[in-house]
């Protein structure tokens, strides 16, 4: 619950970071102002290197949450607001499931399987919805964005069974320095004018809380209790990330977009209590 309440102001502050900044220097220099915390943290505690097991997870979790997830999210907050982005973010719980059933031998039951593609369902005619009967592409970006994340989540935990949460989320930002630090220096160097003190706090939001903070809770969560089952916790994530895009950030919410929020969180969470057979050791 600790990562789903910091996750819920990723796409807000998103949308404010880019409304200033280039989406990719958004997208990536999140994650290489996290990776300095990261790293530091590695080397004080003298934290262990990965085993090859753990290094194949780590590396699939950084593709994901490190690099595909802000990128394709952070692209698709210049076309459009960040309470339709939640909606599409419901799809989260389902992807993570789909991503733990095949990578790490979880096997959620036919029922919940039913009623997270009815979930999915109603996500996909709300897109359709509000794009007149065709996608949008910010649409397009969300639906990669949450692909990348639900493999992202599923990977990480998996290292986290035994890499711990915060090692985990440390590693993939470490791994990941050294093939952003160029063009996040390019981008940064070629920017435009001056982002005001809103954009930066929007961003500092994104890298110490979203990309770093957050996933030490969030890694810690789904190993104890299981991705699948924990992930649907999510499930809370697009409700939450609505209001404080009405409440906090002055954002027209429209009754519609609501509705379809709490319609996903209502079905997809009816399959929260079907049974999910744990990985064989």
């Amino acid at each position: 619950m600790i990562g789903v309440l910091i996750f819920s102001l990723t796409l807000p502050m998103s949308r404010i970071a880019v409304a200033e900044l280039h989406p990719l220097l958004v997208g990536l220099g999140r994650a290489l102002a996290a990776a300095v915390p990261a790293i530091l943290m590695l080397w004080i505690t003298r934290s262990r290197r990965p085993t090859p097991k753990e290094w194949r997870a780590i590396i699939l979790a950084a593709l994901g949450v490190v690099l595909g997830w802000p990128l394709a999210s952070t692209l698709a907050m210049r076309t459009v607001p960040s309470a339709h982005g939640a909606v599409i973010n419901g799809l989260l719980p389902l992807c993570t499931a789909a991503f733990a059933a095949l990578g790490t031998g979880e096997r959620p039951s036919g029922r919940f399987w039913l009623w997270a593609v009815a979930g999915a369902a109603l996500v996909i005619g709300f897109a359709l919805r509000e794009g007149g009967g065709a996608p949008q592409p910010g649409d397009l970006w969300l639906l990669l964005a949450v692909l990348l994340g639900g493999l992202g989540y599923a990977q990480g935990a998996q290292a986290a069974r035994t890499l711990g949460g915060w090692r985990t989320i440390c590693w993939a930002l470490a791994v990941s320095a050294p093939f952003i630090a160029a063009p996040v220096g390019w981008l940064a160097w070629h920017a435009p004018v001056a982002p005001s003190p809103a954009a930066w706090l929007a961003l500092a939001y994104l890298s110490f809380f979203s990309m770093f903070i957050g996933f030490f809770a969030w890694y810690r969560g789904l190993a104890q209790g299981g991705i699948a089952k924990v992930g649907q916790v999510q499930l809370l994530q697009p409700f939450l990330t609505v209001v404080a895009a009405a409440l906090l950030f002055n954002e027209a919410v429209p009754p519609s977009t609501v509705i379809c929020a709490l319609a996903v969180i209502a079905v997809i969470a009816a399959g929260r209590r079907a049974a999910v057979r744990g990985a064989r050791p």
